[in-house]
C-alpha cells in the first residue's frame, strides 16, 4: 500500500520532475524537502505539491 507522500514521489519521477526542484519552488533546501515528506502531508500541501510539479513539467515542455 503506498502513502501519500509516496504517490508524490511516484507523479514527480513520472512527470520527470526532481525533487530538488520542487524544492526550490517552495524555497526549501532540498534535504529539508526530503525530511518533509517522511510525514504524511496535509491535504493542502500536497495539492500544491501536486501544481508545482505540473507547473515544472509544462514550463520544460514549453521551453
Amino acid at each position: 500500500m503506498r502513502t501519500a507522500n509516496e504517490e508524490l514521489k511516484a507523479y514527480a519521477k513520472e512527470r520527470e520532475v526532481f525533487l530538488w526542484q520542487i524544492a526550490e519552488r517552495l524555497s526549501l533546501q532540498d534535504s529539508n524537502f526530503s525530511k518533509k515528506l517522511r510525514r504524511e502531508l496535509p491535504e493542502e500541501e500536497r495539492e500544491r505539491i501536486l501544481a508545482i510539479i505540473d507547473q515544472i513539467a509544462a514550463e520544460r515542455e514549453v521551453g
